[in-house]
């Protein structure tokens, strides 16, 4: 069998965390800030962890070596 390539897009978008978890930039702060409110911007700071069911599909099908 060849081998399993990661997926070029998945890996500039997810990262796997020491216990397996999936994380992943937060969307919607590239453009057009002055109309979202401060409580919005500021909720979308940093990363988060994907759920269950994406992470699996994401670990199994984009990063079958991460």
């Amino acid at each position: 069998m060849p081998k399993l390539k990661t997926k070029s897009g998945a890996k500039k978008r997810f990262k796997i965390t020491g216990t397996g978890k999936v994380v992943y930039a937060q969307s919607g702060k590239r453009h057009g800030m002055i109309k979202r409110t401060n409580k919005q911007i500021r909720n979308l700071r940093g990363t988060t962890t994907l759920f269950e069911g994406d992470a699996y599909n994401v670990k199994k099908y984009f990063l079958p070596n991460g």
